[in-house]
């Protein structure tokens, strides 16, 4: 199997619907709506595309973490 487009929104069986956001010829990185991101050997990894678009994907959930105890500890 070839790489995938980064940006494709994929369907896999175990994790559910996911998007592309790193593909090589070697290894696949998708982040799933309900999983998060998981890597795959992309030789061996069984994905079809999914209907629809991606859902809206809010920032990173580290930064907001962050800035969450950073502004309790101003107060």
């Amino acid at each position: 199997m070839k790489a995938l487009a980064e940006g494709l929104y994929i369907k896999h069986f175990q994790y559910g619907c996911g998007v592309v956001t790193q593909s090589d010829t070697e290894r696949t990185t998708i982040d799933f709506d309900a999983h998060g991101p998981k890597k795959f050997v992309t030789s061996l990894m069984v994905v079809e595309p999914a209907e629809g678009a991606p859902p809206k994907r809010s920032g990173s959930k580290r930064l907001k973490k962050a800035a969450r105890a950073a502004s309790a500890n101003t107060k």
